[in-house]
């Protein structure tokens, strides 16, 4: 093994341990020493890449933040109509919060009053939301006399980040059963009678796992 690919192996490990305890405790009261020693690498090999927990902290939400954005480009590339894909998106951003540590970490932090950085995932995920409707609109799906876009977009953001704020609490929040049927909810207020007979609340994509450690 190289020594590139020891530092990518022990920065990778740094990430993995950084997102436990930041999921486990939070930013304010989250350590260093902690992190270091669930990495299995001393307090120097930690500050040999990040210089302070503002840094390992940023670190986890920019991956995060990648995974995220990965996994909604594979969603967006399958067939299927606006409302579909928006379905199919929300499904694969509820199974990566479950099963991967890193994101479920990164977008805690993102919203957490005690980190701030230029990311927002909770903004990004509304910019998804706004930007499939709009699309949705202009393919004609969304049904006459439901109100407007914003309206819509707000009350799809508010459902499906308030099942991550309840699966704090309760993983079944977060569960594919859940986000089913929050979408057999969702879908008859949104979509025409034609449109909605083709729609499939579980979703149809293949949705993308886990790329880090799984929650747990």
């Amino acid at each position: 093994m190289t020594k590139q690919e020891r530092a990518t192996r022990t920065r990778d490990a740094l990430l993995t341990s950084a997102a436990r305890e930041f999921d486990q405790h939070g930013y304010t009261l989250a350590r260093l020493s902690a992190i270091s020693a669930g990495a299995g690498v001393s307090p120097g090999a930690l500050h040999f890449h990040f210089e302070n927990k503002a840094a390992v902290a940023a670190a986890v939400e920019c991956e995060a933040a990648t995974v995220l954005r990965r996994a909604a480009r594979i969603v967006y590339r399958q067939e299927s109509n606006a409302l579909q894909n928006l379905t199919d998106t929300s499904h694969a951003l509820a199974r990566l919060l479950r099963e991967d540590i890193v994101v479920r970490a990164g977008f805690r932090l993102s919203c957490s009053r005690g980190f701030r950085t230029d990311l927002n995932l909770r903004q990004e995920w509304q910019s998804c939301v706004q930007q499939r409707l709009a699309e949705a609109a202009d393919e004609g799906l969304l049904t006459t006399g439901i109100g407007s876009q914003q309206d819509l977009v707000r009350a799809v953001v508010a459902a499906t980040v308030g099942l991550e704020a309840l699966c704090r609490d309760n993983s079944e929040w977060l569960s594919a059963g859940t986000v089913t049927g929050l979408w057999r909810t969702l879908l008859p207020m949104l979509a025409g009678p034609e449109t909605l007979a083709a729609l499939k609340p579980a979703g149809s994509a293949a949705v993308p796992g886990p790329a880090h450690a799984p929650v747990g």
